[in-house]
């Protein structure tokens, strides 16, 4: 079926969206959050005459869900995008949305606004051309994707469709995994004296020492050892690093904050297993050696199998929209697609083309938005199945 985007919609919504400061509170303090570009999402997905659902766990912190209600007997689908995004610190044109050489430039742009209103254009293609899906199309437009994604676990207390495209930008190829993350701290405890009081004070920036020896030579046997087809090898680093209070005290303890990247196939006690055995190692060999841990943040990495019905319908749409055959590959960032698998529903990631995630500079080409915006749609006919 032939389905048409509308480009001047899809460039004047991307252009308002981006103009919209969204940072997310929890990155930058004082920042606005969600609320205001939330309540344009809501008014955009009402225009479309989708039943917008407002989600809003935290004060300013809203997710807008738009159902285009199918007739029954079809799957219902997901598209997702995440509106908050991260600072602004250094850019030149944060707000901007200036158009040059086909590309559309300010935060947010690339990660993930343009994928938002690709989603939005894709529901009003479907509208416009008079389709009757039989499942339900859901736009799911959520809330700090950036930090703890309380938007994404949030509606999933109200939203389980059978299937989700998570459209974090891909280059258009479509992203089968990527890896988790756990985040934790180790402290180790000493005795505070006087620092000419050796024999009183035991120094627990120096117990920190022995373990990060030993943290050292884990974060080398992860890297070496059996990586992932898709996404490599896990990883760690030590993040930050606090202890003592001043010049002439021994420390009394010494925080360290790890930051540990995990494959699909891990899970969080077994990282808990590995960092407990090297305290357990360290202190069988110095009673004075007395250390803790704790998770204090832990995502799942993601996968999805290659010939998953998403996943081959997303395929067969993106080559009738663009003629070729779509990349299959694995990324290492996090992404809401682990919270939505995890939950059941089969999930996959595409997303436009641009740079500057983060970066200074930021963009997301147009025209590859245009394609992307096309394909969800083609996406929705065939998964959620047009009434005959």
């Amino acid at each position: 079926m032939k389905i048409t985007i509308d480009q001047k919609y899809l460039h004047q919504t991307l252009r308002e969206m981006v103009q919209i400061n969204s940072i997310n509170p929890s990155l930058a303090p004082g920042a606005p959050g969600e609320a205001e570009i939330a309540a344009y999402a809501a008014e955009a997905l009402s225009k479309l005459n989708a039943a917008v659902q407002v989600h809003e766990p935290l004060p300013g912190r809203a997710s807008v869900v738009g159902i285009l209600r199918g007739s029954g007997g079809g799957k219902s689908l997901m598209l997702n995008a995440h509106l908050d995004t991260v600072g602004i610190e250094g850019m030149p044109e944060p707000f901007s949305a200036a158009i040059r050489n086909g590309k559309l430039y300010g935060r947010g742009a690339y990660d993930m606004k343009g994928s938002a209103a690709a989603c939005l254009a894709a529901a009003k293609a479907l509208r416009d051309a008079g389709v009757a899906l039989r499942g339900d199309l859901l736009i799911a437009l959520v809330a700090d994707e950036e930090y703890e994604s309380v938007g994404t676990q949030e509606i999933l207390k109200h939203c389980r469709p059978d299937a989700a495209i998570v459209t974090e930008p891909t280059q258009l190829n479509i992203c089968l995994a990527h890896k988790g993350f756990i985040w934790l701290e180790v402290e180790t405890l000493g005795r505070a004296a006087h620092g000419s009081r050796f024999e009183e004070g035991v120094d627990a920036n120096m117990r920190m020492g022995r373990f990060l020896a030993q943290l050292d030579v884990l974060e080398q046997l992860l890297r070496s050892g059996k990586a992932h087809p898709l996404v490599g090898p896990p990883s760690l680093h030590a993040a930050m690093l606090k202890g003592g209070s001043g010049w002439s005290t021994y420390a009394e303890k010494c925080t360290l904050s790890i930051e540990r990247r995990t494959i699909p196939g891990e899970s969080e006690e077994t990282v808990l297993r590995q960092i407990r055995g090297m305290i357990d190692q360290l202190s069988a060999t110095d009673p004075t050696f007395k250390a803790s841990v704790r998770v204090t943040c832990a995502r799942e990495a993601f996968e999805v199998e290659k010939d998953a019905e998403i996943v081959q319908t997303l395929k067969q749409a993106s080559e009738a929209v663009t003629g070729r055959a779509p990349e299959f590959f694995g990324d290492t960032p996090w992404m809401d697609s682990a919270l939505l698998s995890a939950a059941g529903v089969e999930t996959v990631v595409m997303g436009p083309s641009g740079a500057g995630a983060h970066a200074r500079e930021e963009w997301v080409e147009l025209r590859s938005v245009e394609i992307m915006a096309e394909i969800l749609a083609q996406t929705a006919l065939k998964y959620c199945r047009v009434q005959g």
